[in-house]
């Protein structure tokens, strides 16, 4: 049985109305879509285990990939984390509210559901004032993993939320598209050296900077698979129905391979949707192509691949083929860490 999927548009109706039924929504245990500065966030009370598990049920999530936690001040840290360390401190006042989410050990107040049954807590104050103003109407921390069915590329509009959760949630908050783009930066800090989880617009040298330490990567790593600390490093992730195959090197390199896909792909009769770099969106005349930025401007990449992965599903693609040639520094690995996990498959020309 489907549920009425209430859409409260910010451009129709009085700001604060909203923000007020919104908390309401989430005080009586249902689940609200918001956006944050990173994506869309499908928003239960994070420690009511039976309003966590309808974000479960809505997304189709596995129950052992923990969810992030959404705070509007650091108060509200105090019933979810029992040490707030040294690192997470420094962290928290270089970064929040902002794009970076702090694992550290759990209280007893925060339940199995909501941490994957982990003794950990992720938690995360957004900088979005619209999600700010939600999570302060509710008067609860919220659980807010990305709004998208489990697997499929995350959400920068409302739209995309509309696309693949309406009728199974309670209500979406309209706020326009997203400013960032990818997810939150994740670190666990509960040591004396920060191990980034995942990656985002907060890169290792920022990060490196603020606490003035070594840090360590540890998103490649297979033991954090098994049982992992944060969102995305287990499961398939961003990926939409048609296969995609993710191109990476300088672009002249890059553009002669997806020249020799394109080639295959008319002799297979398949429909191919590039997703190009202005680089080398003038070697292809084709009609199914969206730009992704400059390669060395990787923002706008992130501002877009999750929507136009999502607009080339809707043109009934076969094929999405990725330009994997814009810089790794910054954001630009975040972006490539989720094209990584979105592809079918990985092509990568010599990078000379």
């Amino acid at each position: 049985m489907q549920k009425r999927t209430e859409i409260m548009r910010i451009a129709e109706k009085t700001a604060d109305d909203v923000f007020k039924k919104a908390g309401e929504f989430l005080r009586e245990g249902k689940t609200v879509a918001f956006p944050t500065e990173t994506v869309y966030g499908l928003g239960a009370d994070a420690l009511n285990p039976q309003a966590v598990k309808q974000i479960f049920k809505a997304k189709g999530r596995p129950a052992d990939n923990p969810l992030i936690v959404h705070v509007s001040n650091q108060s509200q840290c105090k019933q979810l984390v029992s040490t707030f360390t040294p690192i997470a401190r420094k962290l928290a006042e270089c970064f929040w509210p902002g794009p970076l989410t702090i694992i550290l050990e759990k209280t007893d107040m925060v339940p199995y559901i909501t941490t994957g049954r982990l003794e950990t807590v992720a938690i995360r104050m957004p900088a979005n004032q619209i999600a700010q103003n939600i999570i302060e109407a509710a008067c609860k921390p919220i659980a807010a993993p990305s709004a998208n069915i489990s697997g499929r590329p995350s959400p920068t509009t409302a739209f995309h939320v509309e696309e693949d959760l309406k009728g199974r949630i309670d209500a979406i908050v309209d706020g326009g598209e997203v400013e960032i783009g990818v997810e939150s930066t994740v670190v666990d800090a509960r040591g004396e050296v920060p191990v980034i989880l995942r990656p985002g617009k907060i890169s290792a040298e920022d990060i490196q900077q603020c606490t003035n330490t070594e840090v360590c990567i540890g998103y490649a790593k297979k033991d954090h698979m098994e049982k992992p600390l944060s969102p995305g490093m287990k499961y398939t992730h961003y990926s939409p129905s048609a296969k995609v195959i993710l191109v990476q090197g300088k672009a002249k390199d890059v553009s002669a391979k997806i020249a020799d896909l394109i080639g295959n792909t008319n002799e297979n009769q398949e429909r191919a949707g590039l997703l190009l770099t202005e680089e080398i969106q003038n070697n292809f005349p084709l009609e199914e192509k969206l730009s992704i930025g400059q390669a060395t401007k990787p923002e706008k990449a992130a501002k877009c691949i999750f929507a136009g992965l999502r607009e080339m599903d809707s043109k009934g693609m076969d094929l999405i083929i990725v330009d994997g040639s814009f810089t790794e520094k910054g954001i630009g690995a975040a972006v490539l860490e989720r094209l990584q996990k979105a592809a079918d498959m990985i092509i990568t020309t010599p990078r000379m």
